[in-house]
């Protein structure tokens, strides 16, 4: 019995994972030059998943509105997902303002804002540009109805799929439609599926480019930034995220167990878009309703970013001690009502964190943009954990509004969650058969 759990275990996607991020560090450092060369397995692995992310949003979001079945309902568990996305991202802020204020993990380094290079950082000031509120609203249109998909924009596929369910909704009396949605997301996910199988090459060529261009001596370096944002994001999921399971009967570490696949392929990619669509299953499968699901994780995805919230306000006060630039109470608190407006809808965007981080940096004035040149050899460090972090903060709300609103299978979450036979072939099981988004 021993053995066939052990052959069942190494042939999991989890184990699989493990080795390529193993074997990515091991690369990275044997061969860093080599290693480099390796970039375009992690970033084709991530342009699959990317363009699958889209459709599988907009009939998600379809089909959740649809299942609802009234407007009243609609804006109701809409409003309830933002107030706890704001809440839980402020505390996100707070903790990383409390921890950087603390800690001055750029202390002592006394960098001359003059010496820095703004071009390397260009691209992002000159984006932040048009990173407005008025301009945020405007980007939320698309151009036209196939333009959201074509260039990617979560937002703009949001707002689409909402008028959709929302027609969807008037059209009670016709199910072809909303049966039509159900079997296209099953054969987009059947894909996602399929691509999968690639997560370990792609974590693989990631991680060994990842440490290969960067190597050990930039994470020595920068050390105590990083230790800043890893601690403070680890105490962050598991006393304030644990807090909130623990107040609705949830264990946290049996939940990190159930994701632990979608965690080690978000640490490997470093991106949140690899597991989105897995995510939305497993939510589901958890006991979620289907309607809860279709709203929640996919604008947690642009609104509630709390690993995201913690490395802001922790970069945007590193770049000020490392530059010497003092700061008083009263524009700390500035630095953090800017980032609290500027945050949303940041995962949505190519280096949206960078775009959000100068945009801030801009407004307030006295820490200089050029300073986020600092950032740029440990960000593919410190994205990792802000990733995972964002990726365990929507499960979490997920399952908060699904209590909220009643729809959550207790029942059914207790026996998963007791269950140490949550395998890759099981999931793939439980999308087959009972898990029809």
């Amino acid at each position: 019995m021993t053995a066939h759990v052990k052959q069942r275990f190494f042939q999991t996607l989890y184990f699989r994972v493990i080795v390529g991020i193993i074997l990515g560090v091991l690369v990275g450092i044997l061969a860093p030059r080599w290693a480099e060369n390796l970039r375009p397995l992690g970033d084709v692995f991530i342009k699959l998943i990317r363009m699958m992310i889209t459709p599988i949003i907009f009939f998600s979001v379809v089909i959740g509105i649809a299942n609802i079945g009234s407007t009243h309902k609609l804006g109701r568990v809409g409003i309830k997902a933002l107030v706890y996305f704001e809440v839980v991202t402020t505390f996100a802020l707070l903790i990383g303002l409390a921890v950087a204020s603390v800690f001055q993990p750029g202390k002592g380094m006394n960098v001359n804002p003059a010496t820095l290079d703004i071009t390397s950082v260009a691209q992002y000031a000159n984006a932040a540009k048009q990173h407005g509120f008025i301009d945020f609203l405007q980007n939320m249109v698309p151009d036209s109805f196939g333009s959201a998909f074509a260039n990617g924009e979560v937002l703009q596929v949001l707002l689409l799929a909402i008028l959709c369910g929302l027609a969807l909704i008037s059209l009670d009396d016709d199910n072809r439609l909303v049966g039509l949605c159900e079997s296209m997301s099953r054969m987009m996910y059947r894909i996602i599926a399929i691509l999968m199988e690639l997560a370990p090459f792609g974590a693989f060529g990631a991680m060994a480019f990842t440490i290969g261009r960067y190597g050990l001596a930039t994470l020595l370096a920068l050390g105590k930034l990083l230790l800043c944002v890893y601690l403070t994001s680890l105490s962050f999921i598991f006393i304030a995220l644990g807090l909130i399971c623990y107040s609705q009967g949830i264990n946290l570490w049996k939940f990190l167990r159930y994701i632990r696949e979608e965690i080690l392929i978000a640490i490997g990619t470093s991106s949140s878009e690899t597991v989105l669509p897995r995510l939305i299953i497993k939510m589901e499968r958890l006991g979620c309703s289907k309607s809860v699901v279709g709203l929640v994780i996919p604008a947690g995805y642009s609104f509630n970013l709390d690993g995201t919230s913690i490395y802001l306000t922790i970069a945007a006060l590193f770049i000020a001690q490392a530059t010497n630039t003092h700061l008083s109470f009263r524009e700390e608190a500035f630095v953090l009502v800017i980032l609290m407006l500027n945050s949303k809808g940041s995962a949505a965007v190519t280096g949206g964190g960078f775009i959000t981080l100068a945009a801030t940096l801009s407004v307030v004035g006295s820490i200089p943009v050029a300073g986020i040149t600092l950032l740029l050899g440990v960000d593919r460090f410190m994205s990792e954990m802000r990733t995972v972090t964002n990726l365990i903060g929507n499960g979490v709300a997920t399952i908060v509004i699904a209590k909220w609103e009643n729809e959550f299978d207790a029942p059914r979450a207790r026996r998963i969650l007791n269950d140490e036979r949550s395998t890759e072939e099981e999931l793939l099981e439980e999308e087959k058969s009972t898990v029809s988004i």
